[in-house]
């Protein structure tokens, strides 16, 4: 886990190493103050040696610009480190979750992805920050006192040295027992998000349903489990505190009583005892340092190894050694096609799916909810691998080729449009970058998207906001099919992308694929009768199995399930 985290530093080596080097400099400074001013108070002061005063003033005052010099440098170098570690670290998750299948992305909640590559990859970016600057500091700190103190006097440095593994024992425990705790309340975190994001998106159906009250009430029950997960680990940490202070307390009095006693006997200075006190808080200070660690380190533990989670994950769809690049055209054949989304044999979506589909045929699919419409065609540009049989496309199995190149000649307009904030041009573009002016008009023309994007004071750059709330659902569908369209595909596959258009709009946009895209092979999944009912061939699915094959005219003479939907749609039910 820590070997994935640290390639991530990348170009950021030099920060990162140059950091903890400053560091010691700083502390190996900060350590020497104490006894340059032990130096100064028995050599100097006490013995009235203004040579020795001024000497010692010089290198104290050198001392304390050095160190501040070092720790600014550490600073500096610190904050870039950590800082570009975790740019490196969110590229790293945003690049794979891209070649995520979407049978990965439903193995995360998109709550959970964005939790991780936010909150956990802020707490990861604190913990490097301190591990490279504090964490090194605090033990540095701790070991040169600690060789200052037994410099000065062996005896009364013993006394840290029964004090320390005390601490480290109770810090121990608090961190084992928090750890879980900590774990737990940043997984609540993702339902946290999910709720946030889900209200946020429907807030037009929750205004409408006028169920503010109940949404607040559901972010309040997260929130509360959060609060009381934290205040649970925190009530542990917070024992740190207490263990700390009375860990403190006891070595003071203790180097204050023997250390006086010894100031008596004449076998300690002023100036030894006042460095020696010196020493004691810099150890102490390095001790309540290292316990602040080791709660950041708690906290991030758990979100390290919800990043790595992610990193980790592989898309079950990769290609094989050289894959095919060239698809020859639109036809496509299931042969036996079973599929699971959990890939077991007994909870199939499809079951013993046969088509054959030419190219540039138009083909409808009908089917009730639940009848794995969507699933059927996600396969065809594959979006999911089947889990028995083969889809062909152009005659050669979709696994063989490059995914790339098959998506790329596959173009789908999904059941849930989306358009991204951005102008009508950039949304479109989506479809081909290099679209000239002239091929968006032509695809929003066949699209039937034209005529209302004129009505627009800015036309074609007229900004679309985030998820396209200003505009329709139906202009959106047409956007969303002008995007397909851009692509030149030699299949593209409506997935219930016209429901939101009136049946003349429908009825223009099939019509200008027929007249405009003859060679390309059209899939069209509807709800509508009219949608499909000029078609080459309509499949009927029932269940994950195909019920029905034909044109609109045999299905209406042969098929139940088709004769059912067009007389409960066309003749309101009665034949």
């Amino acid at each position: 886990m820590i070997r994935k985290l640290i390639s991530c530093i990348g170009e950021f080596k030099k920060e990162t190493i140059l950091t903890p080097i400053f560091v010691a400099f700083e502390s190996a400074f900060d350590v020497i103050i104490p006894f340059l001013m032990a130096l100064l108070i028995d050599n100097g002061i006490n013995k009235g040696n203004s040579v020795v005063i001024l000497q010692v003033g010089i290198a104290l005052v050198i001392c304390s610009l050095l160190a501040m010099f070092c720790g600014v440098k550490s600073g500096k170098y610190a904050a870039r480190a950590s800082s570009g570690f975790a740019r490196n670290l969110r590229k790293k998750i945003f690049y794979n979750v891209q070649d995520f299948s979407f049978s990965n992305i439903d193995k995360f909640s998109t709550s959970s992805i964005v939790t991780r590559h936010t909150t956990d990859i802020n707490n990861v970016q604190m913990a490097f920050q301190m591990s490279i600057r504090i964490a090194i500091r605090a033990p540095l700190m701790l070991i040169f006192a600690l060789i200052m103190a037994f410099f000065i006097k062996a005896k009364l440095a013993l006394i840290f040295l029964v004090a320390i593994p005390f601490l480290s024992i109770g810090l121990y425990f608090i961190a084992v027992s928090a750890h879980p705790i900590f774990e737990k309340a940043i997984k609540i975190y993702d339902n946290l998000n999910n709720i946030v994001q889900e209200n946020v998106r429907g807030i037009r159906v929750v205004k409408s349903f006028v169920t503010e009250e109940k949404e607040i009430n559901k972010f309040y029950d997260v929130s509360d489990k959060i609060y009381d997960q934290f205040s649970k680990a925190e009530k542990l940490v917070a024992l740190n505190n207490p263990l700390m202070q009375f860990t403190v307390s006891s070595i003071i009095v203790l180097v204050s009583w023997f250390g006086g006693k010894e100031i008596i006997l004449g076998g300690l200075t002023t100036g030894q005892f006042t460095s020696l006190i010196s020493y004691t808080m810099q150890i102490l200070m390095s001790l309540m340092i290292l316990s602040m660690i080791l709660v950041m380190i708690m906290i991030s533990r758990a979100s390290c190894e919800r990043i790595v989670e992610i990193l980790d994950e592989k898309s079950d769809l990769t290609n094989k050694e050289n894959p095919i690049k060239v698809v020859k055209d639109g036809s496509i054949t299931f042969e036996n096609v079973d599929f699971s989304y959990v890939k077991k044999e007994d909870k199939l979506c499809l079951k013993n799916i046969n088509i054959d589909i030419k190219s540039g045929e138009t083909i409808g699919v009908i089917g009730g909810t639940g009848s794995s419409k969507s699933t059927f065609v996600q396969l065809i540009p594959r979006l999911y691998d089947v889990t028995k049989g083969s889809v062909k496309v152009g005659g050669v199995d979709v696994r063989d080729y490059d995914l790339e190149t098959l998506r790329n000649q596959v173009a789908m307009v999904l059941q849930k449009n989306v358009l991204f904030s951005g102008t009508i041009k950039e949304n479109l573009r989506w479809g081909n970058e290099n679209a000239t002016d002239e091929e968006l008009i032509k695809a929003c023309k066949l699209a039937q998207a034209h005529e209302f994007i004129m009505q627009f004071p800015e036309e074609y750059d007229t900004y679309i906001e985030q998820g396209g709330t200003n505009v329709s659902g139906g202009q959106k569908q047409r956007l969303c099919i002008a995007r397909a369209l851009l692509k030149k595909p030699k299949i593209l596959i409506l997935d219930d992308s016209t429901s939101a258009v009136d049946t003349k709009t429908d009825s223009l946009i099939r019509k200008a694929f027929m007249e405009e895209i003859p060679n390309t092979t059209k899939i069209i999944i509807a709800q509508r009768i009219s949608s499909v009912e000029d078609a080459d061939k309509i499949i009927v699915l029932d269940n994950g199995t195909i019920n029905g094959v034909g044109t609109h005219e045999e299905l209406l003479a042969s098929n139940e399930i088709y004769k059912d939907v067009y007389y409960s749609q066309v003749k309101g039910g009665q034949e």
